[in-house]
């Protein structure tokens, strides 16, 4: 009988990956991609770097992510770079670069395309990969049957290497939900291929938070009930979870638990929007720092009309997004007659909103966005 084989592929550390290639004498030290312009290297008359170091920071950046050595100095994703920079003082720190973040990211996707053509576009960095029907995948090679699967997942890590120079994880399994599990189970540079009956050894010992669909509330709820690993879960009858849980999401725990998934890959889907934002080092005042602001939001909108442009893409609604010093958010939305691409038309219709907002407080963060896309 054909098994079916879901691939989750996720890219190691990607962003920081990517700045390696370009920096390879950071290769094995603690960095954090997050700064901004003024935490570009700077040449030196010996032909080496001089790279900003997380001593000192002061703003209200955050980390995008950051390679393993300095995630064993106890920063993460997410962790504001004042934090980070009292627990790794020493880390370099290195500005955020999305261009070349999405030129890899269409390399890699690219690669494993030749290999396997069904693909699911999770991210910038990571994807699902439909392998049931890729040449060898069925193979029973081994003692549990999974040697012909391994070899095409060994296959996309291979090409993926070859094609960028950067390292990825892969996860194997019968369906979306333990392949996501399973990607993250030998980070970096693993591939995993779990079946059925790996289920109660591999997955059943992990913390619930483990399984995408948990999320914080869920796993509070179930801490204070005494669950704590996917096994506990899975011993708890359907009725019991339905009735702490509702009947939904009480099924869905219950499935989840013992690794029953049917949902199909997405191979395709249109945008609903796209949008560009910024939050600031230091709040700004609309009228103090008024050439700033209008510098920020013209760059803004320069890059959201490269994103809609380069993917083929117009906007009938322009809209931007402010939080004050407050932590206060608002948005305003302007629907224009046509559908718009470019800069000067979605600067126009971003400032028509502007005129819409008490900008009495200072502001700590911009955005512009474009809505209800429609195809050029």
């Amino acid at each position: 009988m054909r098994r079916r084989w879901i691939a989750h592929l996720d890219m190691d550390a990607f962003y920081a990956s990517v700045e390696l290639l370009r920096y390879p004498e950071l290769v094995g030290q603690p960095v954090v991609i997050g700064g901004g312009r003024r935490h570009q290297p700077v040449p030196q008359a010996d032909g080496t770097r001089r790279f900003s170091t997380l001593a000192g920071y002061t703003g209200r950046g955050v980390i995008t992510t950051a390679t393993y050595p300095a995630r064993d100095l106890g920063v993460h994703s997410g962790m504001g770079l004042m934090k980070a920079a009292a627990l790794a003082p020493q880390a370099v720190l290195l500005p955020v670069d999305f261009e070349q973040y999405r030129l890899y990211s269409r390399r890699f996707k690219a690669a494993v395309a030749e290999v396997a053509p069904v693909i699911e576009n999770r991210g910038i960095d990571e994807i699902y990969i439909d392998l049931t029907d890729v040449p060898g995948a069925q193979d029973a090679v081994g003692h549990d049957g999974t040697g012909g699967v391994r070899a095409v997942a060994q296959e996309i890590r291979n090409t993926v290497k070859a094609a960028t120079g950067l390292t990825c994880s892969i996860g194997v399994t019968p369906n979306k939900l333990l392949a996501k599990v399973a990607s993250e189970l030998d980070k970096p540079d693993g591939l995993t291929v779990l079946t059925a009956q790996d289920i109660p050894s591999r997955i059943w010992p992990l913390q619930v938070r483990r399984i995408n669909g948990i999320g914080p509330k869920a796993g509070d709820r179930l801490h204070k009930l005494g669950i704590r690993t996917v096994g506990q879960l899975a011993a708890h009858p359907l009725a019991w979870l339905q009735e702490h849980f509702g009947k939904s999401y009480g099924r869905w725990l219950h499935n989840a638990s013992h690794g029953q998934d049917d949902s199909p890959l997405v191979t395709h889907s249109e945008p609903v929007s796209m949008s560009r934002e910024t939050t600031f080092e230091r709040d700004l005042h609309a009228v103090r720092d008024r050439a700033a602001l209008t510098g920020i939001l013209d760059e803004l909108v320069a890059e959201l009309a490269t994103d809609l442009q380069r993917k083929g893409y117009a906007g009938r609604t322009i809209g931007i997004k402010l939080r004050f010093d407050d932590f206060k958010t608002v948005t305003r939305d302007l629907t224009l007659p046509e559908p718009v691409s470019d800069a000067a038309a979605i600067r126009r219709a971003a400032g028509r909103c502007l005129t819409r907002v008490d900008l009495a407080r200072r502001l700590r963060l911009l955005g512009v966005r474009a809505a209800g896309l429609v195809r050029l």
